[in-house]
C-alpha cells in the first residue's frame, strides 16, 4: 500500500494527464476542437492556443502540486465557460450540416465530454481543499525555507 504522500503524488500525476494532454492537443492537434468551437468565438485558433496554455498551466499545478489551489480554480473556471458554451449546448441540439451518419458520434461525443467535464470539475473542488503532500513543489519550498 502507498502512504499518504505517495498516494498523493500519484493522485495529482494521474489526474493531470487529461488536463496535459488536452493542453498539447489543443496547441498542437486542434482541428475536432477548432470544429466543436461555438461559431461565435473569434479567432479560433488563438483561443484554442490560450486554452492549450491555460490547460498546460492549470495541469502543471496539480502534477507538481506548486500553488495547487490557484491551479485547481483556474481549471475549474475554464471547465465551466467551455462545458456551459459547448458541450451542454452539444448535448441539446446538433450544428447544422452535420451529416446524418455522423449525428450518434456527435452525440456520443458530447454527452461524454460533458460528463467527464462534470467529474473533473468534481476533481478540482477536492483540489482547492487538498493538502498536498511532501512530494509536491510546495513542500519542497516550504522545507527549504
Amino acid at each position: 500500500m502507498l502512504g499518504r504522500d505517495a498516494n498523493d503524488l500519484v493522485f495529482r500525476l494521474l489526474v493531470s494527464t487529461i488536463f496535459l494532454g488536452l493542453g498539447f492537443e489543443h496547441i498542437f492537434s486542434d482541428d475536432l476542437i477548432q470544429f466543436l468551437m461555438p461559431h461565435w468565438v473569434p479567432f479560433a485558433r488563438l483561443a484554442s492556443i490560450g486554452a492549450g496554455v491555460l490547460l498546460l498551466v492549470g495541469g502543471s499545478s496539480i502534477a507538481t502540486g506548486y500553488h495547487l489551489k490557484a491551479g485547481a480554480l483556474l481549471l475549474i473556471a475554464f471547465l465551466v465557460v467551455v462545458t456551459g458554451t459547448v458541450h451542454l449546448p452539444g448535448v441539446i441540439r446538433k450544428p447544422e450540416g452535420l451529416p446524418a451518419d455522423w449525428a450518434w458520434t456527435w452525440d456520443i461525443l458530447q454527452r461524454t465530454n460533458l460528463v467527464k467535464n462534470v467529474c473533473l470539475i468534481g476533481v478540482c473542488i477536492h483540489f482547492t481543499r487538498h493538502e498536498v503532500g511532501r512530494y509536491s513543489l510546495d513542500a519542497w519550498l516550504a522545507a527549504r525555507r
